[in-house]
């Protein structure tokens, strides 16, 4: 069978099971839009090449499968490069396609060139520049073995145009790409480690990203109970464990409440699975956990020892080694050890002590949120001030309910990706996109049903929705179950709060002048927005705004000098926590 090498791609990626595809086409890719056109694959069209690759990334990390998306050479291959990184630092499977020229234009300076191959080298697992489209038969399975196997990761396939239009002859299509198995560690490492945990006094569980994808966020538990170990997690593991655990003392370091950092210093065992020991978990690392021996569980090999040295390590997959753990590990009691972390817990308890009694502080917000939406509910943040209070204060209950860039730390991901999170939704519980909402007056949908489904809700802030505030366009197109919450305090907020604390107040350029109506964008972009009111009821507007069909914007002012606390200062040990100062009294 003769078909064009775009024909090709499309019909591998069908064979790969991939329904839904997030890009922007040009030049350079034409020829692959062209063969989607027969293809039942649901093309996105994003509004930039860095929301089509969030918008991919919001679907592998929903789904755990490697997810596709698509730009053209030059400006629409460097746009992607962001959301590249991001999932690599963030080990999230993605699989990016781009348009490239014609071979006999490369190295000329040709419009809308660049060394695209050259440029994801260092951010990828592995990239591929095709230059045959029979090399596509061998390319494409490998690509999604690659992204979802070991440590997942991005991909990056390469496309010259001519490859696109080259005729070549199939006779047989290869398998779709699956991912390999990990190596399995031996009998022997794990059962030294049974062993150092019935010879540990004080053990704590260190659960990471890792954890969420490798589906060992039940197994993990289980050993918490039969170690009777207390549990800490970083940001990209939490929804591991329920906060309502008794053993569960939150999220570690920079952001942690003040006890969940102090029991580290008390361990004298730290059992690490998949984390990377990353600087904003650890503080100091030289003074991390000191009094701790550590074992290290990882699929990753290059991470055992690469910041903190193991006493004992283990490489491979979490849920095969923790299963065979728990068929070897008796059941531990540590009352005392137990009941120091539930004092600890206590005593640390995260609080708004200047503005408790305010709705509108952040921390009261994400946890009225967590009493009004449900358990399910899948919750997107940018990168800031947000992004910490959520981590604080909502209570995640599931894996894969928190979808937040850890490692690369990127403004812009929440919008996109939430989009992304919903279409994975859809596609998983079978809903077909719907109809586009008209809006009546005042931003009101006039009729019709929006997407039915588990909603989806991204917290942003002023200054992180702006980077890819284009996306409330594809939302519109879309009309998915998706609120997007502005915490908006004209500013900076991380920014603005680290040039308080630790640079003398000198402020630059962490103030907005001017401060955009975000209800009124949405409502341009044809989609519900509105601003709460604080002098009315706020929260009654937000949980309606939340219950109400389709997609909406919700702005919510909040104080410009509220800050994230406690907080470890850069370059200090975890232990070195600040903590928010008292109100000075008006009598004072």
């Amino acid at each position: 069978m003769k078909i064009t090498g775009s024909n090709l791609l499309r019909i591998l990626l069908e064979r790969q099971g991939i329904r839904t595809i997030a890009g922007i086409p040009g030049g350079a890719i034409l020829p692959f839009y062209d063969a989607l056109h027969r293809s039942r694959i649901r093309h996105i069209l994003a509004r930039h090449e860095q929301g089509a690759g969030f918008i991919a990334q919001g679907m592998a990390r929903v789904t755990g499968k490697a997810a596709v998306c698509l730009a053209t050479s030059g400006p629409g291959a460097t746009n992607l490069l962001t959301a590249i990184a991001d999932a690599r630092l963030d080990s999230v499977p993605l699989v990016a396609i781009t348009g490239q020229v014609s071979q006999g234009l490369i190295g000329t300076d040709a419009f809308q060139e660049v060394d695209t191959y050259g440029l994801t080298l260092p951010i990828t697992k592995h990239n591929f520049l095709v230059r045959d489209a029979a090399e596509l038969l061998e390319t494409v399975p490998l690509a999604f073995q690659l992204a979802e196997s070991g440590r997942p990761g991005p991909v990056a396939i390469d496309v010259p145009k001519d490859v696109q239009n080259a005729m070549v002859d199939v006779d047989v299509f290869p398998e779709p790409g699956r991912p390999v198995p990990a190596p399995r560690c031996s009998e022997d490492l794990v059962e030294e480690l049974a062993r150092l945990l019935v010879g540990a006094r004080r053990p704590v569980l260190y659960l990471g990203g890792g954890v969420i994808t490798s589906g060992s966020s039940e197994l993990a538990q289980t050993l918490a109970h039969r170690a009777s170990a207390p549990v800490v997690c970083t940001l990209m593991a939490l929804g591991a464990l329920p906060p309502e655990d008794p053993l569960f003392m939150g999220m570690l370091g920079m952001h942690a409440a003040r006890g969940t950092n102090l029991l580290l210093e008390e361990a004298d065992l730290l059992l690490a699975i998949g984390a990377r020991f990353d600087d904003r978990a650890t503080g100091k690392v030289a003074e991390f956990c000191p009094q701790a021996a550590i074992v290290h569980i990882d699929i990753d090999a290059a991470e055992i020892g690469k910041i903190k040295t193991a006493c004992h390590a283990l490489v491979g997959d979490a849920t095969a080694i923790l299963s065979r753990l728990l068929e070897r590990l008796p059941q531990q009691s540590h009352p005392a050890w137990r009941a120091r972390a539930a004092g600890l817990r206590a005593a640390h308890q995260l609080s708004a002590p200047a503005r408790s009694d305010d709705p509108l502080h952040p921390i009261n917000l994400c946890r009225f949120l967590g009493e009004v939406l449900p358990p399910d509910t899948v919750v997107t943040t940018d990168v800031g001030q947000h992004q910490m209070w959520v981590a604080q204060a909502y209570p995640f209950r599931r894996p894969r309910t928190l979808l937040t860039s850890g490692g690369l730390g990127t403004m812009g991901f929440g919008l996109p990706a939430a989009i992304g999170a919903a279409l994975a939704l859809s596609d998983a519980e079978g809903l077909a996109l719907p109809v586009r909402h008209r809006l009546g007056k005042g931003g009101s949908p006039a009729g019709g049903l929006a997407a039915p489904g588990r909603r989806v809700v991204c917290v942003s802030g002023d200054g992180s929705i702006l980077m890819n505030i284009q996306e409330l366009a594809t939302l519109a197109d879309l009309d998915l179950p998706v609120a997007v919450l502005v915490f908006n305090n004209a500013q900076l907020g991380l920014v603005r709060q680290q040039q308080e604390l630790f640079y003398s107040r000198r402020y630059e350029a962490a103030h907005f002048t001017a401060v955009p109506d975000f209800a009124a964008l949405a409502r341009a972009f044809g989609i519900r927005g509105l601003r709460l009111d604080p002098g009315r009821e706020p929260l009654e507007e937000l949980s309606a705004a939340l219950e109400a069909p389709g997609p909406c914007v919700i702005e919510i002012p909040i104080h410009e000098e509220a800050n994230v606390y406690p907080m470890v200062p850069p370059g200090a040990a975890n232990r070195n926590m600040l903590i928010e100062p008292e109100p000075v009294s008006a009598h004072a």
